[in-house]
Parts: structure tokens; C-alpha cells; sequence
């Protein structure tokens, strides 16, 4: 059998889940971790990465969440997104520390994989977003290195980076971890580098 969260025993959800990956050709993966950490998931380059994430976390019993804006929330919608583990947020009320509000979110739940897609759009981006990486510094949490292997069919958690506040040597830890990861449309896959700290215009 492949890796469950925290070892725990396969449900017929998770095995049904678990029998329609492989019979499409995927791997999940989970490595041994801690109960809360923020899942970075890349490379984000189609809307079908969302189809094997979501059997991945059936079949792995992992508790994904994700935030959205409350808007997505609202009736029927809202029944689906919750269902998939999303949590809404009033971006007016956070607009002033977005940060801040999703690292409440993740000290107030026991168990949580909060999945981030770091590139922030499907198209080729220069660099990764940093919102993710300070959402685990400020949490005290680590980094759930998560990819999304088109190529070899793997999707899951390959390993974890804790942030320690150097941001070039954290983003390298993470880019070794990616190392030879292909997305659905490579060409849209970027670099595993931060945004810098003084963008360009444009950047």
C-alpha cells in the first residue's frame, strides 16, 4: 500500500481513490512529515493538475486545505469547495496582512496541509511568489516540497524545507528537491528562484 498521513489506515475512500490513480498511472507520494506544514505545489501549469491533487488527497487521507476569497464560498459553490478543503477568506479584512491571516488559519486547526501554488498563474512566471515561504516562517511551520509530475506521474510531498529567514538558501534547499519535476506544460514552467526583493517594474 502507498503512504497515508501520519500512517493512518487506508479508508474505502482512500482506496478507491488510490485504485483510480494508478489505473491512470500516478504515484502518490507523502513523505513522513510533521501534521502542519504549508504545501508548496508546482509546477502549476494546467487546471488538470487540480484532478490528480484531488485523488492524492483522498487517497493519502491528507487534510488539504486551501484559501480562497469568500465569494467562492457562496451557495451551491460553496458546498464543493468545502468539500475539497477550501476555507474562505474576506480578503477586504485581510487586505492589510493576507500573511498574518493565513498563518491564524493554520494555528487554530490541529492538522493541515495549506496548499500553495507558489508560481501564481499557469503561464511561465521569472520567478516563484514569496507569500508562501512567510506564511510557514510566521506559523513556525515547514515548507511540504509538493510536486506535480507530469512526466513520471508523481504527485505528492517529496520532502520538507524549514525556513530559516535566508531566502536564497531555503529556495535552493527547494529547488533541489524539484530537480527534474515536469509540469503538464513545461513550457509554461518556470524557475525555482524568489521574487526578487526589488522587482523591476513589470516584475
Amino acid at each position: 500500500m502507498f503512504p497515508t498521513w501520519q500512517n493512518r489506515p487506508h479508508t474505502l475512500r482512500s482506496r478507491a481513490a488510490l485504485v483510480c490513480l494508478r489505473l491512470a498511472g500516478w504515484t502518490p507520494l507523502l513523505a513522513p512529515g510533521p501534521t502542519k506544514f504549508v504545501a508548496a505545489a508546482a509546477p502549476h501549469t494546467s487546471n488538470a493538475d487540480f484532478w490528480p491533487g484531488l485523488f492524492w488527497k483522498w487517497a493519502t487521507r491528507t487534510p488539504v486545505h486551501f484559501v480562497g476569497k469568500e465569494a467562492l464560498f457562496k451557495f451551491p459553490m460553496g458546498l464543493f469547495m468545502r468539500a475539497v478543503g477550501g476555507i474562505p477568506l474576506d480578503r477586504n479584512k485581510a487586505k492589510a496582512n493576507f500573511v498574518d491571516a493565513v498563518v491564524d488559519i493554520i494555528h487554530r486547526e490541529n492538522e493541515i496541509a495549506l496548499i500553495v501554488a507558489p508560481e501564481g498563474t499557469r503561464a511561465r512566471a521569472p520567478h516563484w511568489k514569496t507569500g508562501f515561504y512567510y506564511m510557514a516562517l510566521e506559523a513556525g511551520v515547514p515548507i511540504g516540497v509538493t510536486v506535480i509530475d507530469w512526466e513520471r506521474k508523481r504527485f505528492g510531498v517529496v520532502g520538507y524545507v524549514t525556513p530559516t529567514g535566508d531566502l536564497e538558501a531555503d529556495f535552493k534547499q527547494i529547488a533541489a528537491l524539484m530537480e527534474g519535476v515536469k509540469g503538464k506544460k513545461p513550457q509554461n514552467q518556470g524557475p525555482v528562484v524568489p521574487r526578487p526583493l526589488n522587482p523591476s517594474p513589470g516584475a
